[in-house]
């Protein structure tokens, strides 16, 4: 028997196709009463994650629970656990108000929990209609009143954005939020951190089927710092300056610039002005959660410029399995990654790392 916490525990999991390592130890822990983010790009490993956590496909190592059992040994699991991993699971011809009967009946649950589902979803006035007619987000909407018919714990929903228009995006981030206040939990998988930024609390994010980050949303932006982009006279000679001052966040950008993080614009251009540097612009820019989700991700597939284009810096084969972040840009302090295999190169380095990254190229102080 299931011990009814509603907690979803990863543990070191993994799932190999033939040669392709899908998922490579995976461990993250969704508590109840909290909505939990899982992200990645395309092709990450995050539906073959919560298949192997609804029990569709057996893990190679480790563990994927829900109430601290596996799927397949929670009794009556769509009274535990609702999902939604596809919304193509319709008869063109049946009703959606028929197509919920049928899988009432099947777990157990009266008629009328149909129209009760409906409703939640926004679909009272198109029960009639047959599913076949329905647009993606109706569609959409009609899967999770699906997951819904059982009034399960734990809410597991796959890209439960596509399709939908603004105003519906705006709906379910209210409904799961709603639901997670229940004490319920709520795991929701994206490609796209801004789809979900709103709704989460939690966030996992992998890319390359590996751990990149693990831990509370808050903890994330609490770790976004600022940065100057500079454009003096002598690049070299402003970061040796700045070096010499204690500014150690320096580094080159492709345009020629110099980006400076844990300094303000008036102590840079004091500094630069007691050097003798001409300064010729400078521009502040604040990091958001959204870049540092592609510079956590980027590289899993490297995709050609367009035509005529020079390719952009750094372009091609990624050298490393996880790219580095630019300055203030890091992981929040005190972040460890999952443990990535022996062998393989683990997140992104921490932020007390960075100085000597970025120093390099300067010929300045190390």
């Amino acid at each position: 028997m299931h011990d009814g916490s509603g907690r979803i525990v990863v543990q070191n999991l993994g799932k190999q196709f033939g040669p392709v390592n899908a998922v490579q130890n995976l461990s993250f822990t969704v508590e109840p009463g909290s909505v939990t983010g899982f992200l990645g790009p395309n092709g990450a490993g995050k539906t073959t994650t919560l298949r192997m956590l609804l029990g569709l496909v057996t893990p190679t190592t480790g563990t994927a629970t829900i109430n601290g059992r596996p799927h397949d040994q929670l009794g009556n699991p769509a009274r535990v656990v609702g999902s939604v991993l596809e919304n193509e699971g319709f008869h063109p011809s049946r009703t959606a108000r028929n197509h919920l009967r049928v899988y009432a009946a099947a777990i157990g649950v009266p008629d009328q929990r149909a129209d009760e589902v409906l409703g939640l979803v926004g679909l009272g006035a198109a029960a009639d209609r047959k599913a076949g007619g329905f647009s993606l987000g109706m569609r959409q909407r009609l899967a999770l009143a699906t997951a819904l018919l059982g009034n399960p714990q734990v809410l597991v929903l796959d890209e439960p954005t596509n399709g939908l228009d603004p105003e519906g995006i705006l709906w379910l981030r209210n409904f799961l939020r709603g639901y997670a206040q229940q004490g319920r939990t709520v795991l929701v998988s994206s490609h796209l951190l801004n789809e979900v930024e709103q709704t989460i609390d939690q966030v996992v994010i992998i890319s390359q089927g590996m751990t990149r980050y693990y831990g509370s949303l808050d903890q994330l932006r609490k770790s976004q710092q600022s940065r100057v982009l500079v454009q003096p006279a002598d690049a070299a000679g402003l970061a040796k300056a700045l070096q010499e001052n204690g500014i150690t966040q320096v580094s080159p950008t492709p345009d020629g610039r110099v980006a400076v993080g844990g300094s303000s614009v008036q102590q840079i251009g004091d500094l630069a002005a007691k050097a003798g540097i001409a300064v010729y612009g400078m521009q502040e820019e604040t990091a958001d959660l959204e870049r540092m989700f592609f510079q956590l991700t980027q590289g899993q597939y490297a995709g050609a410029p367009a035509y005529g284009q020079a390719p952009p810096p750094g372009y091609g084969a990624p050298q490393q399995q996880v790219p580095q972040a630019p300055p203030g840009y890091g992981p929040p302090p005190g972040y460890a990654p999952q443990g990535p295999p022996p062998g393989q190169q683990g997140a992104p380095p921490q932020q007390q790392q960075q100085p000597q990254q970025q120093n390099e190229g300067w010929g300045g102080p190390r």
